[in-house]
C-alpha cells in the first residue's frame, strides 16, 4: 500500500472543505471496501479524510412515519434498530445477509451505497477495465461473467453493484441526502446511481466533493409486510448470485400496493417496475407472480455464462411474493 495522508473531521462542512482541498482524498467511514482497493491498488488516494466519528449516526422518525438514517450508522445498528425491524422488516434482512457480524459492525450506510463491483478484472489492476481505467475494454463479457449482469448492462460494462442494503432501500423510495460547498441537495435512489452506458466509471450521480450525510425512507405501510431473500454460491457469507427486495398488500385476494427490487442483476439496485405494473390491482397468485416476472425479465441480456440468473430471478420472485401473499393470509 502507497503513502497516505490521514485527516480526521470534525464536523460536515469541515469534512467537505478537506476533501475539495485535495482532488485525490477520499472519505472514510468504516473502511470495508476501500481500504482492500487500496490494498490492491484500484484505489491510490492521497489523503484520507476520517467521517467516522461525524455527528450523523442517528436513526430518527420522520413526521410522515417514515425515518431518517445518518450515513455513519453502522449496518448492524441499522438492522437491529427496533423501528427497523418493525416498518421495513426487508431492510433488517438484507443487512443481516450483507455481510458478517465483524464487517456490519464497520461498515456504514454511506460507505455501502458508495461499495465498489467486486467483478475480479476490476479488482485486478493487471487486467482492463473500463469501470477503472475507461476505454480500456471489458474482458468480462468474453471472459469470467457467471455472477454479471443480465439487466441494464453495456458492451463497455456487464459487472454488477454488490449492496444487499441498497435493493431493499431502492424498494422503498429512499432518497439520498448529501452535503457539498455549495450547500445540501438529495438524489432519489433511482437517480443516485447512474447507467452504465459507455461510461461506467462514473458510478454515481453524486456531485463532486460531495459527502452522503443521510438516506431517508418515506412512509411506506406496505413494508411492514416484506422480505429480503438472497441467493449465494455457499450459504456463509458471500455475495448475492441473485436477490429480491419484495413488499405485498393484498386485499380480497387483490394486490393493493406492491414493491420489487433486484440484487446482483445490474450495476445499481434494480427497482422492477415493469412486475409491479403487471401486479397492481391482478390476482395475488403464482400465475400473476410469474407474468410480473417474465414483464420485467424480458428486457434480460445474459451472457452465455450467466443466462442461468433469468431462471433464478424468476422464481425467486415468485416464491418471495407467494410466500408474503400466504403470510398476509394467516
Amino acid at each position: 500500500m502507497r503513502e497516505f495522508d490521514y485527516q480526521r473531521a470534525n464536523d460536515v462542512p469541515g469534512a467537505v472543505a478537506l476533501l475539495n482541498a485535495d482532488p485525490n482524498a477520499r472519505f472514510l467511514g468504516g473502511g470495508t471496501n476501500l481500504v482492500d482497493l487500496m490494498k490492491t491498488g484500484v484505489e491510490r488516494p492521497d489523503r484520507l479524510v476520517d467521517v467516522r466519528e461525524l455527528p450523523l449516526d442517528q436513526v430518527e422518525s420522520t413526521e410522515d412515519g417514515g425515518l431518517r438514517i445518518g450515513a455513519t450508522v453502522s449496518n448492524s445498528d441499522l438492522a437491529a434498530h427496533p423501528d427497523v425491524r418493525r416498518r421495513y422488516p426487508a431492510l433488517t434482512q438484507a443487512l443481516l445477509a450483507g455481510a458478517s457480524g465483524q464487517l456490519r459492525n464497520m461498515a456504514t450506510v454511506g460507505g455501502n451505497l458508495l461499495q465498489r463491483t467486486r467483478c475480479g478484472y476490476f479488482t485486478d489492476v493487471a487486467s482492463p477495465c473500463n469501470k477503472r481505467v475507461p476505454g480500456s475494454g471489458c474482458p468480462a463479457r468474453e471472459g469470467a461473467h457467471h455472477n454479471h449482469a443480465i439487466l441494464g448492462a453495456s458492451e463497455h460494462c456487464v459487472a454488477v453493484h454488490p449492496s444487499d442494503m441498497g435493493v431493499a432501500l431502492a424498494a422503498f423510495d429512499a432518497v439520498v441526502s448529501y452535503e457539498t460547498a455549495d450547500g445540501l441537495g438529495e438524489l432519489p435512489l433511482e437517480e443516485f446511481y447512474l447507467p452504465v452506458a459507455d461510461t461506467p466509471h462514473r458510478e454515481t450521480a453524486l456531485p463532486s466533493g460531495a459527502l452522503i450525510t443521510g438516506v431517508t425512507l418515506p412512509a411506506a405501510p406496505v413494508a411492514a409486510r416484506s422480505r429480503y431473500r438472497k441467493v449465494r454460491e455457499r450459504a456463509s457469507y458471500a455475495f448475492a448470485i441473485g436477490s429480491v427486495a419484495a413488499a405485498l398488500d393484498v386485499q380480497d385476494g387483490v394486490v393493493r400496493d406492491v414493491r420489487v427490487a433486484l440484487g446482483a442483476v445490474a450495476s445499481r439496485p434494480w427497482r422492477a417496475r415493469a412486475a409491479e405494473a403487471v401486479l397492481s390491482g391482478a390476482p395475488a397468485g403464482e400465475a400473476s407472480f410469474a407474468a410480473a416476472a417474465d414483464a420485467e425479465l424480458a428486457a434480460a441480456e445474459p451472457l452465455p455464462d450467466n443466462a442461468y440468473k433469468v431462471k433464478l430471478i424468476r422464481n425467486l420472485m415468485v416464491s418471495v411474493l407467494t410466500e408474503l401473499t400466504e403470510e398476509a393470509a394467516r
